[in-house]
């Protein structure tokens, strides 16, 4: 067949110096740019590329950096005009070619004067055509981004609700700002206070959490729906979300009352579950953060919502009318962010992300809070600094040269053994000729058993050692018991199924899931992982294969557990990357036959394969699974299914306004089972990479955020 390929403005980020060329001691001639040029070409990447590659364009997340030696290794080489053009055919990676040619090219002139580039006399254009290295030596003016004005109220993707998305259109058109703060109070009487032992067994018709349960199944009890009627499904109501910025979330609901979060403005919405009117909103602000990471978790407990904000502040509101309770920022550093959060008992546990500045202070962590108060009561740093255990595996590294590690994802808890499961992602930079020569980079791409009541760890296992190549072992740790013995199973972007002892952390099996080409031999008595050759003596500039790409085989979208079946159901991504030499190349892993989606069954006591779906369209939702026999889940091309548990087939689907992205739940009102999925087009890698393949081949609308509830029709069982 014929193999189709895809290029992204993902520059990766190396080290060093480039060949030729020496930042100290090269004297510099004047860039084909003005001042004035640059200046507005720095508003213009507020507005369009902050969100992803951060306000100090030292990326963030799966965006790299666009100054410093990590770009000029990657683009110093490389001419304005290839610049120029790789941005415009990919930026915004969901709505290319929607700035003006002039933005464009003054987006081109800030970067070079972020990388030290001194302006001329003339405006750089389309058409100019110099090595990047001629003019720029990779270091930032002093004070450049410290002011970065705020990005506009209509902000990237869109202008509010609805927006036409084009950065140079006139502004006449935009609409009023929306009105913030409590916009509509709530007056819910019957919502009952969840305790720690509702947290343990939810109540059969909730989703009270992240995972629905402390052990991350995404399983639901329920029974209503079943593989004989699940063709009958049909749209009981739907409600809009604003568009604009990463949209992941999860519906969480209790007693009846769904909750839901808008991450453009960062509004919280308490919604009857059963007929989607409105109860309460609180819009908290701010709009359109740069910078900002896709919002998946709220937590619920006692009679509060928390909510962590893309500005980093995390608020506890009263679940019953939408007032803030607390709040308070865990993190100091203005581009760091929340990312997963969790309730263990009483206590909210919290895990910050994009916390990549080159400072000695700003390092990752896991923090815990009293949940009634807001009190932080203590802190787990996942980098290790020099000085504290594991931190000699970061070799001569200072502290403020060692990065990473963010707990972008929630964590899983077990109520008996009193300990909280997390994962972390690697380090940065992201990979190792970019670091310099060193180790293992604790606690990079780890799996960490924490004391919920005081940070302690208790044991932990590094899933990928020294990682290199942006292929993080963040994701879910899903808690099962095979007979006495308890395990932990979680799966990484490099596709391997981890097979755990979550009593002592000890290593017990591993499994490919999807074609993989960077580890050459696991030691199936330690787990230890090594690279292949190529890739462990990997110069910079340098492109190696890396199947999965950095997209991940397995990303953000979480699995399921059904106990009934003792069934592991993975949502995966089959394509790979060319790694490491500039922009990504990106094509489809092979034997594949073009399809990048998967949806994969295991057995998990055998670790044994039981059926596999598969398709060209990716899926981006979690799955879920019900006792009723039927899984959900979502894909890129707007369809929603369901499908047999036991066998993959599918019941029933319908086609949505745009991707299907984020995490289904399901629920019962009144003796009735519902089905909810969100909605979404701007996410991550696993939604922009398949962007970049499927450009020209799958249309879908740049607008349509919302959540849609399903269904069966009145008296049938």
């Amino acid at each position: 067949m014929k193999t189709r390929y895809g290029v992204a403005l993902t520059v990766i980020a190396i080290a060093g110096t480039f060949s030729g060329w020496s930042a100290a001691t090269r004297a510099q001639q004047s860039a084909p740019y003005t001042d004035q040029q640059a200046t507005v070409g720095q508003a213009a990447y507020t507005q369009s590329c902050a969100a992803c590659h951060g306000r100090t364009l030292s990326g963030g997340g799966e965006a790299p950096a666009l100054a410093g030696a990590t770009f000029m290794s990657s683009w110093g080489p490389h001419t304005t005009q290839e610049l120029f053009t790789r941005i415009r055919t990919s930026m915004p990676p969901e709505n290319p070619n929607s700035l003006s040619a002039d933005s464009y090219a003054s987006i081109v002139a800030f970067i070079l004067k972020a990388n030290g580039a001194q302006a001329g006399s003339s405006a750089l254009t389309p058409e100019t055509n110099i090595a990047i290295v001629s003019v720029a030596n990779g270091q930032m003016p002093a004070g450049l981004t410290a002011a970065a004005a705020a990005p506009a109220a209509q902000g990237r993707g869109g202008r509010g609700r609805g927006g036409r998305g084009r950065g140079g259109d006139d502004d006449s058109t935009a609409a009023a700002p929306a009105r913030m703060g409590l916009t509509l109070a709530g007056t819910i009487k019957s919502y009952s206070s969840i305790t720690p032992e509702m947290l343990a067994s939810p109540p059969e018709g909730d989703w009270l959490m992240h995972y629905r349960n402390y052990s991350g199944w995404n399983n639901s009890p329920l029974t209503q729906i079943t593989p004989r009627n699940a063709g009958l499904l049909q749209l009981k109501w739907a409600w809009p979300l604003e568009d604009g910025m990463r949209q992941q979330m999860t519906p969480l609901v209790h007693d009846g009352v769904m909750f839901l979060s808008t991450n453009v403005s960062n509004t919280v919405q308490a919604l009857d579950a059963r007929t989607g009117d409105l109860l309460w909103e609180h819009r908290l602000g701010p709009m359109n953060t740069p910078g900002q990471n896709a919002t998946r978790t709220m937590a619920l407990y006692g009679n509060l919502v928390f909510y962590p904000a893309t500005d980093a502040t995390l608020y506890a509101l009263d679940a019953r009318t939408g007032n803030i309770v607390w709040k308070t920022r865990p993190a100091e550093f203005p581009d760091d962010k929340i990312g997963g959060i969790m309730v263990a008992k009483d206590k909210l546990l919290v895990g910050i992300t994009r916390c990549n500045e080159l400072d000695a202070k700003d390092h990752c962590f896991i923090a815990g809070y009293d949940a009634a108060t807001g009190k932080q009561l203590w802190k787990f740093y996942t980098v290790a600094r020099k000085g504290t255990p594991g931190g000699d595996t970061w070799g001569n590294l200072t502290d403020d040269q060692r990065s990473g590690a963010d707990t972008w994802i929630a964590g899983t808890y077990d109520p008996q053994l009193n300990l909280a499961f997390w994962g972390t992602g690697q380090a940065k930079g992201s990979s190792r000729d970019q670091r310099g020569p060193n180790g293992d980079a604790l606690y990079s791409n780890t799996t960490l058993a924490l004391d919920p009541d005081t940070g302690k760890l208790k044991w932990f296992f590094q899933n990928a050692p020294g990682e290199t190549l942006d292929l993080d072992e963040v994701f879910e740790r899903t808690l099962i018991d095979h007979g006495s013995q308890k395990t932990l199973m979680t799966v990484g972007k490099s596709g391997l199924m981890w097979k755990l002892d979550r009593v002592t952390g000890k290593f017990l099996d591993v499994k490919e899931t999807v074609f993989q080409n960077v580890w050459a031999a696991i030691d199936m008595k330690t787990g230890r992982t090594t690279y292949r050759d190529d890739i462990l003596e990997k110069k910079p500039g340098q492109a190696v294969a890396s199947c999965p790409s950095p997209s991940g085989g397995h990303n953000w979208q979480a699995t399921s557990y059904d106990p009934s079946n003792d069934l592991l159901l993975l949502p995966l991504s089959q394509n790979c990357a060319m790694y490491g030499g500039g922009p990504q190349l990106f094509y489809e892993m092979p034997g594949t036959d073009g399809n990048l989606g998967r949806l994969s069954a295991y057995e998990t006591n055998t670790m044994r394969p039981v059926w596999s779906f598969q398709q060209r369209s990716p899926f981006l939702t979690s799955v879920i699974t019900t006792a009723g026999g039927v899984g959900f889940v979502g894909d890129f091309d707007r369809t929603f299914r369901a499908f047999d548990i036991k066998t993959g087939k599918t019941l029933w689907e319908t086609r949505l306004p745009t991707t299907a992205q984020g995490y289904p739940t399901t629920f019962s009102v009144g003796g009735e089972q519902f089905v909810a999925v969100p909605t979404g087009y701007n996410g991550g890698s696993p939604e922009q990479k398949p962007t970049t393949m499927l450009r020209g081949e799958i249309q879908r609308p740049t607008i349509g955020h919302g959540v849609y509830v399903f269904g069966l029709p009145k008296n049938v069982n």
